[in-house]
């Protein structure tokens, strides 16, 4: 048993020696590296010692444009693709890891309101979140079917509606790198990379935002150079979650095959303007999403906008690759590992 072990570990010393130097001193691991090092940390190969240290290293010196790539190619080979959804439009990744602290969550309005214009929408993240509502809890509070299998996505996708699935039924591997933080008080690099998977088989469109303007730079990067199948919206984050600030509306930009396009230029949008829910809870926004669907309230303008561009995207990505490969089928016995 001891040999097995010894046999399955895997050595971190040489990796920490380039990443471990702070951050002006540290180098960044090639592609290949930071693949087979992060392969290692989803199998549980690295001890807890080293995985400790690989973490806190690349929290100060940051990861480059390579150690994403590398890393997110590990990520996806340990995951159970989706199948390709039917219909006019290609699937579109909406990650919700952060939640709302100060504003009402309305990252469930955008979903609702793209998937009624028939976008497969995936919203992938955290169910709980301490001192923050969560997209989960909001979805809950609308009464809305929480998937658990991946026929269930397409039964909801085939209702109009859009399916939630928390990261550890999606990436059961990544959440439980995720939920170092508990332990380490910090974020790693896995924050980073399940705001970027692209978990089906087919192209998608990944909804991504920045809170801060280095991590603006890295990303902006690495969707001109990502080889994942797809297109990428980016724009600064409503407190960590991707949807548009009814009180400020981002830049909205696009990454079509590495080529960035603004979709969207800064436009003020003044707080009296806009109709806002009383509370944060889940059930008051809850609540007034319900309203917004029944007409009684208006879309706000920031989000209004930012839905006519991801139906856009995603509709421009469907066409162009409409002659692609064969879709997957579907069965009832395809599930999320657990």
């Amino acid at each position: 048993m001891q040999d097995q072990l010894v046999a399955e570990s895997f050595p971190c010393a040489r990796f920490i020696r380039e990443i471990g130097r702070g951050k002006e001193g540290a180098r960044s691991l090639s592609e290949d590296d930071a693949f087979a090092l992060y392969s290692a940390m989803l199998d549980g190969r690295v001890s807890d010692l080293e995985l400790g240290a690989v973490v806190l290293a690349l929290r100060v010196k940051g990861e480059s444009v390579a150690e994403l790539t590398g890393f997110l190619s590990a990520a996806h080979a340990a995951m159970e693709l989706i199948a390709a959804p039917e219909g006019d439009f290609a699937p579109l990744l909406i990650p919700s890891y952060n939640g709302a602290r100060n504003m009402a969550n309305l990252t469930p309005l955008l979903a609702l309101l793209l998937a009624k214009e028939g976008v497969p929408v995936l919203v992938h993240g955290v169910e709980t979140d301490p001192g923050r509502v969560t997209t989960h809890e909001v979805m809950v509070a609308l009464g809305m079917p929480m998937p658990q299998q991946q026929v269930h996505l397409f039964a909801n996708w085939r209702k109009h509606l859009p399916s939630f699935m928390s990261i550890d039924l999606l990436a059961p591997k990544m959440a439980r790198l995720l939920a170092l933080r508990r332990i380490l008080g910090v974020r790693g690099s896995t924050h980073t990379l399940v705001k970027l998977l692209q978990p089906f088989a087919c192209p998608a469109v990944r909804l991504t935002s920045f809170t801060h303007p280095e991590y603006q730079m890295l990303l902006s990067t690495f969707f001109s150079h990502a080889s994942a199948a797809g297109d990428a919206l980016l724009m600064r984050a409503t407190e960590g979650e991707t949807v548009a600030n009814v009180r400020r509306a981002q830049e909205i930009v696009c990454f079509r095959d590495g080529q960035r396009t603004s979709l969207v230029a800064k436009q003020e949008v003044g707080e009296s303007e806009v109709d806002l829910p009383e509370g944060r809870d889940a059930e008051t926004t809850a609540r007034w999403i319900d309203d917004v669907l029944c007409g009684v309230r208006a879309v706000p303008p920031a989000i209004a906008e930012q839905v006519a561009q991801c139906v856009a995207v995603c509709a421009d990505l469907k066409a162009r690759t409409s002659a692609s490969a064969p879709e997957l089928e579907v069965g009832p016995d395809i599930a999320f590992p657990l």
